[in-house]
């Protein structure tokens, strides 16, 4: 057993620093030299486009800069025995791993061993699961899925860290998932090299709020920090979070010298608040953790310690993330100016709106907002004087020709109504579809994680 680990995050979502990832490997000596590297990718509107991507070529579906990062930084993880850990499988993770065998082969790299994680898709599943009687209700409005199934796009179960640490304890270099809870990616080293067992109730909960610290990269380091921002140094070289963790569940939260964010108490407190419904109890398929047990300390320059934590024994569900098609949807701008600018906007939109229902055309929603003005706080509008406003509009329905209809409005009210407007840029606005979200629970004995590790 390792007396710690370091695990560094090296992406908070797909579009993220492409850079970070480089830094972080590239950086790793001395006291902040990491073992691991986990790169989260997923949201739950990211599967539905993956899946789509792989519908119109079977070699998609996951997220095509992974790779990229690899290619740039295999020959340091090699050298430095780092082992990388990553999500960026999406709805097809094996083609991923393809890619990243085919990357290795260009590289002239040898014997490199790459784990996967499948089983999580379970869309081909879905019939036979409602048929057997697992409704796959809405945890929220608990609407059976039977009442949208024609429409779903994606149906992906969340694993959790244990599927990652068998492809660990087989030799994997690169671990590539498809969807797994974020916080998985970073507790599964810790279960590899510590040991950690299922029953460990506190321990995984550990390992969890670790994971939970830097599933979003650089919010962690400073980024989007909503305290004292103006005091966070140097943003344009931001540091990404690293986790030195101990077998006895404490941890500390550092990044490498030399960059720039900041890794302090009230920084992290505020990514501890990320997503969270019930504190006493964040669910994973892991354990529950208890985040009112969390404690933290500024023991140095950017090196927080955070310890105390206890947690629960894990429930005996799969979360489910299913999208499906929820109609389409148009959106318009165009951008007013002073004097008057809200008041030519708004008027504007009158005009549209009027001009609309002459047409005949009625939406399931439509919507303005006018920025510079109301869009962040729509209900606390006092503007005395604005230079400029840009009146946003978008509807929605289920029927795409009138959305499709409503674009061809937008751009006769630069001739056609108030003065003083610009902004009409990109063409016509064109209907897209809406892809709305349907979390669900499902019984673990229904769905079982499948672990392939193989060596290029």
């Amino acid at each position: 057993m390792k007396p710690l680990i370091r695990i560094a995050s090296g992406q908070g979502f797909w579009g993220d620093l492409q850079r970070a990832p480089i830094d972080q490997v590239r950086r790793s000596k001395g006291n902040t030299a990491i073992d691991y590297m986990m790169l989260d990718y997923l949201a739950e509107v990211t599967m539905s486009i993956m899946q789509k991507q792989r519908q119109k070529d079977p070699l998609l579906g996951y997220a095509r800069d992974f790779p990229e990062v690899i290619r740039e930084v295999l020959p340091d993880i090699l050298e430095k025995n780092i082992k990388v850990i990553s999500n960026a499988g999406g709805v097809n993770p094996l083609a991923c791993r393809d890619k990243i065998f085919e990357i290795a082969k260009q590289l002239g790299v040898k014997h490199l061993k790459v784990g996967v994680v499948i089983g999580d898709d379970i869309m081909a599943q879905l019939d036979d699961l409602i048929a057997k009687g697992e409704p796959l209700t809405h945890m929220e409005t608990g609407e059976p899925l039977a009442t949208v199934r024609s429409r779903v796009l994606s149906a992906n179960v969340y694993f959790g860290a244990f599927p990652i640490a068998a492809c660990l304890e087989q030799g994997a270099q690169i671990v590539i998932t498809g969807r797994c809870t974020d916080t998985g990616l970073t507790l599964a080293p810790m279960i590899y090299e510590f040991g950690w067992k299922e029953s460990d109730w506190d321990l995984l909960a550990a390992g969890t709020v670790a994971g939970h610290l830097l599933e979003c990269g650089g919010q962690a380091s400073g980024g989007n920090f909503l305290g004292d921002w103006e005091s966070v140094p140097d943003l344009e070289n931001i540091g990404f979070p690293i986790a030195e963790a101990y077998p006895n569940g404490e941890f500390f939260i550092t990044k490498h010298e030399g960059t720039g964010g900041l890794i302090r108490s009230d920084v992290l407190k505020e990514q501890l608040l990320y997503e969270i419904g019930n504190p006493t109890e964040y669910i994973t398929p892991d354990c529950i953790a208890d985040f009112t047990t969390i404690h933290l300390e500024d023991v140095a320059e950017n090196r927080v310690r955070v310890f105390g934590i206890k947690g629960k024994p894990a429930t005996p569900f799969y979360k489910v993330s299913i999208s499906y098609s929820d109609g389409w949807t148009a959106v318009g701008s165009l951008t007013y100016s002073a004097p008057d600018a809200l008041k030519k906007a708004k008027r504007a939109d009158e005009i549209l709106r009027a001009r609309l229902k002459n047409l005949g055309l009625t939406f399931e929603e439509i919507r303005t907002e006018f920025i510079g003005a109301n869009a962040c706080h729509q209900h606390l509008e006092n503007v005395a004087h604005v230079n400029e406003v840009q009146m946003r509009v978008g509807v929605r329905d289920s029927d795409k020709k009138k959305v499709e209809r409503f674009g061809y409005e937008i751009a006769p009210l630069i001739l056609t109504g108030p003065p003083s407007v610009t902004g009409f840029a990109g063409g016509r606005p064109k209907p897209s579809e809406v892809v709305a979200y349907f979390p669900a629970l499902i019984r673990k004995e229904y769905v079982v994680p499948k672990v392939i590790v193989e060596e290029q």
